[in-house]
This record gives C-alpha cells, structure tokens and sequence, in this order.
C-alpha cells in the first residue's frame, strides 16, 4: 500500500531540500512541485550571479512560493563568496566596531545580494553570545560576549535583513555561544541552569522576536535543566514552553540540518529526527546538505508513518506546514530593494573593525607567513589571509608544527616577518613559534580569528581583525601598509 499523497504533501510542506550542483535536477524541482517547501544552496550550488538567479527562477517556476535558503553570514561564512571570501565583515567586527546602524546597513547590503538572486531566507543572523574563547564552531560569527551589545546587534542585523525582503533567521536557538564542542560533530551540553540562560545566553532571542524576526533556528545542544538527555531541537520545554510561551515568538521555527551529528545520533536517523522535531513544536526542518530524492521521501515517509501510528498528531504537521507557508506569503509580499549595495561598504567596515597593538610602522617589504588553519564545517573551505591585498610581497604558507623558526628566519633575511593566523594560539606548535621567531626577529602577528585573551609575547605589533573575510583581509593589509 503507497504512501498516502494529501499526507505525502503535507510532510513535504515542512521540509527544506538541497541538491547536488549548478543546476536543480529535475527531481529538486519536481518535489517543489509536489509540495516541498523550498531548498537550501550551498557553496556547490554557486557559480556566479547569473547561474543562481537561473537556479532559484527554474525553482520558483514549479511553485511561485518556495523558499529559498542560504547560510549567508558574511564574515568567515558565506556561500555566495566561497570561492573569494565576503566582502563583507562578519558579527565579530560589526560588534568590535559597535555601531549598530552600520550593522544594520551591512546586513541590508547582504539582503539586497540575496534578493537579487531570488533567495528568500538568509539563515542568518548567528546571535549566539560567545561567551566560551575555545568556541569551536561560533567564535567570529558571534557579535561579541557581552549579552546587551549581541541583544542590539542582533536586532540591528534583523531589521537589515528584513528591509530588503529577505526573511532573517537568528540562530541558534536556545544559545550556542557556551559550547566547547562543535554540534556538526556530537551532541554539545551547556550545564546551566535556565537563569543562566535567561541572563547570559536569551537576550538577544528576546531582541529579535520584538524586531519582528520571521524565523528562528534551533541548536542541537543539550541543556540538562530544560532539555534533559536530547537536543534543544527535540524539546517542547525549549521550543514550545521557552520561545512560544515565555518569548512569544510566533514565527516559523527551523531545525539547525538533521544531518548533524548532533541531531542524528540523537535520533538514530534524519527521518526518526524530523518526526521528533516536530513533535517538540519545529515547523521547518532543514534536511542538510547532502540531499537527494531517495532521503527526502523517506524522511516524508517518516513523518506520515509517525502520523499513522500516533507519534505524531496531523494537527501539529499542519500547523508547522502552515508556518512554513506563512513564511514564503511574507517573503513573496515583502518585495525587493529598490537600490543596489556599495560594492565597498563592506570594506569601508572592516577597517573600522581592524584593532592594532604595538607599532605597525616601518614594516617595509616584509615575509608574509600564513599558518595554516583547519575550517568548520560551517565555514568550508574558503580563502582567507591577506594574500589578494598583498603589493608583489612574497608569501608563503606553512604548518606551524612542521615548521623551523631558524629556516623562516633564514629565508626572511633582513626584512620583518608578518605572521598570519587564525586562532593561532590553538594551533598545534603556534604559540611555540612565534615565540622563537620574536626572540630573534621583528615579528607582526595578524590574528583573524577569535580574538582571545592570549596575546604573543615580544612582537613589535599584534593585529586583530575580528574575522577572516576578504574584506577583513584588505583592512590588515592597508593597517600594515602593504598594499602599496
């Protein structure tokens, strides 16, 4: 006996796809036509403008209201950039700089990007408070440690979003900023109480429902006190109690991918994750990246067996389906900017962003040394550094635990050395050297990490730059001089 189709679409009505490439296959577009609520693209469905825009119109041809969604940051974590790095600074720098209107035009800029392309749901902005240094997977992405600056930051960047027509989904919900574990990996747990929460962690969830957010996304961490054993994601105290009842947020809420580890062995599988999701009061699940027609009808099987045998309630799966459609009536009213962004916006804000230590003049025509650092899963492999700014320097990039200070030394002859990393301190053999290269050479350090309480000892200039975008890349290239 087939699946039953009025409940086959109605699953498909919760559910966020992807697929494989440049081009939507025709299975991606057939589903929308089904029923689907929308896809996610990733940086493998990104070429060039034209190629989206060619991409999210094939979409839209199959149903005029599918959402389209991406992780679009800016900072460490864009797709529409992947190949070259954002020319926008992420959270860390607007919140280093702490001007909220700038926040906000920033993220209007990005907005009017995506509404171009016909993207209608940025997963984006991450408000997590990152209250842990060591973050493993929130670090720059985060405004800042300090709940109140997050809290007006946040609402700065929702209303940006928002204006160009470009639904924002602050993330991730109940507060990612205290793990020190990555979620795309294992299940992390915050062991606080919900005072905690509500002081440190809440605030900037509170900010954006009263700026009008249209959705939410939820975190797969666990939360003893609220959560007991499973992931926020899996919870009603979490999702229901604490942001419908205690928050009133009335928006649409989305799961973080149920591929992640973090949800996924929770569950025993994406499909057992979607049914509990929904259960616990999610509306929009977002599958993950990698996707094709076989997983997204049996997760939809999943969820109409649930429905069949009592797990879950048809009237829940038609409330979450209906906030889903909800949030594409918005996103189809809300319209598109009338006016292109300042290709240099982004730049102009990185600078300001740009914190230096020490004394950067007189540097010359210095080495320039990249240590290699490993990306999330939520960055990917992006460029960053700031080879592209660089006027005919000599670069070179190597593994700081492979590495001779003596022969860098040696290959730098006379000229000053500047050191670029990325959370250099947690860098197996970082710490060591920098330390033996300043003890016997002029030494800059350009961290574009997280900037930690660790500062490098005896180098003539640290420079922090709150981030590892192509536009944070330029500002410490033009803070050192090097950019001729």
């Amino acid at each position: 006996m087939g699946i039953d189709p009025g409940l086959r679409r109605l699953a498909l009505g919760t559910l966020l796809g992807a697929y494989p490439g440049p081009v939507p296959p025709d299975w991606a577009v057939d589903l929308v036509a089904e029923g689907l609520a929308g896809h996610t693209l990733f940086g493998t469905n990104v070429h060039d403008p034209a190629q989206i825009a060619a991409s999210t119109a094939t979409l839209r041809a199959a149903r005029s209201d599918v959402l389209v969604a991406i992780d679009e940051e800016g900072g460490d974590v864009t797709r529409l950039a992947h190949a070259t790095g954002s020319p926008y600074p992420g959270n860390a720098a607007l919140g280093a700089v702490d001007d909220p209107a700038l926040t906000r035009q920033v993220y209007a800029a990005i907005g009017g990007d995506l509404a171009a392309l016909g993207i209608t749901v940025d997963l984006a902005p991450t408000v997590d408070v990152n209250t842990a240094d060591e973050n493993p997977v929130i670090g720059t992405r985060s405004f800042g440690a300090n709940p109140a600056r997050v809290s007006v930051h946040s609402a700065a960047a929702v209303a940006g979003l928002q204006s160009a027509g470009v639904a924002a989904c602050a993330k991730h919900f109940p507060g990612h900023g205290a793990t020190m574990a990555d979620s795309h990996y294992e299940l992390p747990t915050v062991e606080v109480s919900p005072a905690v929460l509500r002081e440190r962690d809440l605030p900037p969830f509170a900010a954006v429902v009263d700026a009008g957010v249209q959705a939410i996304m939820t975190a797969h961490i666990r939360v003893p006190a609220l959560t007991g054993d499973a992931p926020a994601t899996f919870s009603r105290a979490v999702l229901v109690d604490l942001l419908r009842r205690e928050y009133g947020f009335t928006g649409t809420v989305v799961t973080d991918a149920l591929e992640m580890k973090g949800a996924v062995l929770a569950a025993g599988g994406v499909a057992p994750a979607a049914v509990l999701a929904l259960a616990a009061g999610a509306d929009l699940l977002c599958i993950g990246a990698e996707v094709d027609a076989d997983l997204v009808e049996q997760v939809a099987a999943g969820i109409v067996a649930a429905i069949g045998d009592g797990r879950l309630e048809r009237a829940r799966v038609e409330e979450a389906a209906g906030r889903a459609a909800a949030l594409a009536a918005w996103t189809r009213a809300a319209g598109t900017p009338a006016t292109a962004p300042d290709p240099e916006l982004g730049y102009a804000a990185a600078r300001r962003a740009v914190r230096v230590e020490g004394d950067v003049a007189g540097l010359g025509r210095p080495l320039v040394v990249q240590l290699h650092a490993a990306s999330t899963i939520a960055e990917g492999r992006v460029p960053w550094g700031l080879g592209p700014h660089l006027d005919g320097l000599e670069e070179i990039r190597v593994v700081a635990a492979e590495t001779d200070a003596a022969s860098l030394r040696g290959l730098a002859g006379a000229r000053p050395i500047v050191l670029v990393g990325r959370h250099l301190h947690r860098l197996p053999g970082g710490v060591d050297l920098v330390d033996a290269l300043a003890a016997a050479h002029p030494v800059a350090v350009v961290e574009m990490g997280w900037p930690g309480r660790w500062r490098p000892t005896g180098v003539r200039a640290y420079v922090t730059t709150h981030g590892a975008s192509h536009a944070n890349g330029r500002a410490a290239a033009e803070a050192l001089g090097l950019t001729g």
